[in-house]
């Protein structure tokens, strides 16, 4: 059941108290409470600051691990560092610069008071790369993606640009821990922004001109479409005006703040502020404005995931739109490999291997955590890799990879090219799908568990399962291992 105040104003006692919270940040953490570790998930450690696990210590920790293991791995090349708009991004990034200045990494960052979301990141460490065998590039962005306010996030992308694997975070995550009660050096931030091997870039130029090479933008300009983009207070923000001055597009950002406490967010389902592009509650403001606009979309904080809302339907379910958007790329892709497969998560909808079934396209099923995609993007044999939280990317025209973390801003656009060049919105497209493959029902439950109980359901297994129906339809696998790469799923579907 929904809270009361789902999908409405926060009052102004519930907003975090970011006076407190950016003080904390300075406290010490205790290493000894597994609470106040440093514990990568699937998208780096996140914690808040009020709960001693993201401060001060955490992220110098945290920096010190990863310039120990790019050294380890003779990553020599560029590091490019990404920030949100969470308030605990602002000082934490400015810890890993002076970590980073004083450890000789060369540093390439936006100036101060600038964000830069997640797929840019990734965008600029693939685009470095190109064509390097050796000095390659590689990234940190500090952000907890959607998260509420009072949360921070720390993550690092190698240098094949998506989310790193479980032997690098588990690494860095061993080396942090093993730091976190010492002091790490550092250079006095003054000193260290004005450092020879800190540098300012310009993020937003390089992603904005090399959007054409992986969406068809003069369809969108020739259609006349009005778009509206909600960048939910985050890093995005200032990436609409200069994508449509570049592209001739008709683009209203309808929501131009940015506030550390988001109070201008409608609370989730739960009653928390968490920025949500899929959840209705959340995306309350821009469902209200979808009359407005043809077309209309949102993303979540760092920008890697993405919200669709349409006229005809309003606010699409994840995986609706990511079957929308395989049927449409694959056969609208000339340029990609006619082996390239479509890769989703075990999690995401079985609409989806309809649709790959119906293209004539390979499916390959990974476990949760985008970062089993990355390879098959890297080497072209993955066209789509999506999951169910609103997450996914593609190639680029030319069948080479686009970005190998996840990009919201992208599939933005793509919907609005599905709409310029068939004219029918993706929830028109989603409708038909399913008319034709069948419905798909579908809800998210997250649940808390604790440390013990995660590990008895990483050990589930087959056999213990005795029921041959649920829900009264027939079980016809039970899986532990994911049939795309044989993987650990870590439990039991």
């Amino acid at each position: 059941m929904a809270h009361p105040l789902a999908g409405k104003p926060a009052p102004r006692e519930m907003l975090v108290n970011v006076q407190r919270l950016l003080a904390a940040y300075f406290e010490k953490p205790d290493p000894k409470d597994p609470a106040q570790r440093v514990s990568f998930g699937t998208s780096g450690h996140r914690g808040s600051s009020l709960k001693h696990a993201f401060n001060e210590a955490h992220i110098a920790a945290v920096t010190q691990a990863t310039c120990e293991f790019r050294k380890q791995q003779g990553t020599t090349g560029p590091l490019y560092l990404g920030i949100d708009t969470h308030a605990l991004s602002g000082p934490a990034r400015t810890t890993a610069i002076e970590v980073l200045a004083v450890n000789g990494v060369e540093v390439f960052c936006a100036r101060e008071g600038e964000w830069t979301p997640t797929p840019v990141v990734s965008h600029a460490i693939l685009t470095y790369n190109r064509g390097r065998n050796d000095a390659l590039a590689d990234g940190i962005v500090v952000t907890p993606s959607h998260n509420p306010p009072e949360d921070g996030g720390i993550k690092y992308n190698p240098p094949s640009g998506g989310p790193a694997d479980t032997s690098a975070t588990g690494w860095i995550e061993k080396r942090a821990n093993e730091l976190l009660g010492t002091e790490v050096k550092r250079m006095p931030y003054a000193q260290a922004i004005r450092a020879s091997n800190v540098k300012t870039h310009d993020f937003v130029s390089a992603y904005v001109r090399d959007l054409r090479n992986v969406v068809d933008l003069e369809a969108v300009k020739a259609a006349r479409l009005r778009l509206g983009a909600d960048p939910m207070g985050g890093a995005n923000i200032s990436y609409w005006d200069p994508i449509a001055a570049e592209y001739g597009l008709n683009i209203e950002v309808v929501n131009r703040k940015v506030d550390p406490t988001f109070s201008f967010m409608p609370l989730d389902h739960d009653g928390k502020i968490r920025m949500d592009c899929s959840s209705p509650y959340a995306m309350a403001n821009l469902l209200a404005l979808k009359d407005r606009f043809d077309l209309a979309f949102g993303n979540d904080t760092d920008s890697d995931r993405h919200g669709i809302v349409t006229p005809s339907g309003g606010l699409m379910n994840p995986n609706h739109y990511l079957a929308v958007a395989v049927s449409f790329l694959f056969p609208n892709r000339p340029g990609w490999s006619a082996k390239a497969a479509v890769g989703k998560t075990l999690v995401s909808s079985s609409l989806i291997d309809r649709v790959a079934q119906k293209i004539g396209r390979p499916l390959r099923e990974v476990p949760v955590g985008f970062k089993w995609f990355v390879d098959g993007l890297l080497d072209g044999s993955l066209g789509f890799g999506g999951e169910e939280s609103a997450g996914a990317s593609f190639l680029r025209k030319d069948g080479t990879a686009w970005t190998t973390d996840k990009d919201g801003i992208l599939l933005d656009l793509l919907a609005a090219e599905v709409l310029a060049r068939t004219g029918k919105d993706p929830g028109v497209h989603a409708r038909e799908l399913m008319a034709e493959l069948g419905t798909p029902h579908y809800t998210r439950i997250d649940a808390p568990a604790t440390p013990q109980e995660k590990s008895i359901l990483k050990k589930l297994s087959p056999d213990q399962v005795a029921a041959k129906t649920l829900a009264g339809e027939p079980i016809r696998a039970r899986l532990t291992k994911a049939p795309g790469n044989g993987a650990e799923i870590g439990g039991l579907k």
